[in-house]
């Protein structure tokens, strides 16, 4: 049964919040990512690598840390 859970990714000055789903099995190493929702993590990371945050912000929300 898939849930539901929000993965931070943190580049440079940005953090996204990726939504992703968490699939519980009765074998092997429980909970774990699905194949797209690691390569979606993934992209994420390396469009803000990039300095691509609009590209980041198609498939997270994203939000520009300013220090304190």
């Amino acid at each position: 049964m898939p849930r539901l859970q929000k993965k931070l990714v943190h580049e440079g000055d940005y953090v996204a919040e990726v939504e992703v789903q968490l699939v519980e099995a009765d074998e092997g190493w429980s909970p774990y990512l699905t194949l797209e929702d690691a390569e979606k993590l993934d992209e994420v990371r390396d469009a803000l690598r990039r300095g691509n945050v609009s590209e980041a912000a198609k498939m997270a929300r994203v939000y520009h840390l300013t220090p304190v």
